[in-house]
């Protein structure tokens, strides 16, 4: 079902978090970062995200019901990303809008992201991308910029369905299916990911691999460079080039 946003932009509550400050001098915003709370509820993500001790935040929180709850300015640096890599840049938060959408997580029994939640969604990401310039290369997932320790917000985000909005990008008409074996694989793969943007570690080229296919091919997610991830890559990187 096609993923349709709601009519207009969503309420917003304001619940303040203090783990915030000011973005670098002079740093554009220009990625915007999708996250899951993986928490068992979306009031113990936002108590978190609120506490001092913590130190993580994000600017905001779409809960499962569509409600959105803003915890930080977009002009302010919140703290969601972490150690993070995207496109030759280094620690995110500086040049990022972060946003936590309300969901288990493989932590605590990951599931489909509702349709009122994913509209709204779309409506807050569509006002983002009408105040700042991000390029559709730079709307990621945490599992993007941080491939070695983050899986969010995983398999079962509807990705497609956001650029189908203009929100991202997605490869339209490009089979992903074919599981064959693809000699030379993994190093045509490493390629195509860094030209993408993802920071590869040649330790272990996989995990950028399946951070790859947890947000472009999403019908496997093994880690294996197939025949059909290659054409994913291909197709993205083509994207990601053209700008």
């Amino acid at each position: 079902m096609p993923l349709v946003p709601s009519e207009g932009q969503p309420a917003i509550r304001d619940l303040p978090s203090p783990n915030q400050d000011d973005r670098p001098p002079g740093a554009p915003i220009d990625t915007l970062i999708l996250h899951y709370t993986d928490m068992e509820s979306g009031a113990a993500a936002i108590a978190r995200l609120r506490d001092p001790a913590a130190k993580v935040s994000s600017h905001y929180v779409v809960e499962e019901d569509g409600q959105v709850f803003r915890l930080v300015p977009e002009e302010r640096r919140a703290f969601h990303a972490g150690v993070s890599h995207w496109r030759g840049h280094e620690l995110l938060n500086g040049r990022s809008i972060g946003i936590e959408v309300v969901n288990p997580g493989h932590s605590c029994g990951y599931r489909h992201f509702p349709a009122l939640q994913m509209a709204a969604v779309a409506d807050l990401c569509l006002g983002i991308l009408a105040r700042h310039p991000i390029p559709a290369r730079n709307v990621v997932a945490h599992s993007d910029v941080a491939p070695d320790r983050k899986r969010d917000p995983g398999e079962l985000f509807d990705w497609q369905g956001l650029a189908s909005l203009g929100i991202g990008l997605w490869p339209e008409r490009v089979e992903g299916g074919d599981l064959s074996e693809v000699p030379g694989g993994m190093e045509r793969a490493v390629g195509l990911l860094r030209r993408i943007g993802y920071p590869v570690d040649p330790a272990r080229p996989e995990l950028a691999l399946v951070a790859f296919q947890r947000h472009w091919r999403q019908e496997e997610c093994g880690g294996r460079p197939d025949a059909g991830t290659l054409a994913r890559l291909e197709a993205v990187a083509a994207l990601a080039e053209a700008g």
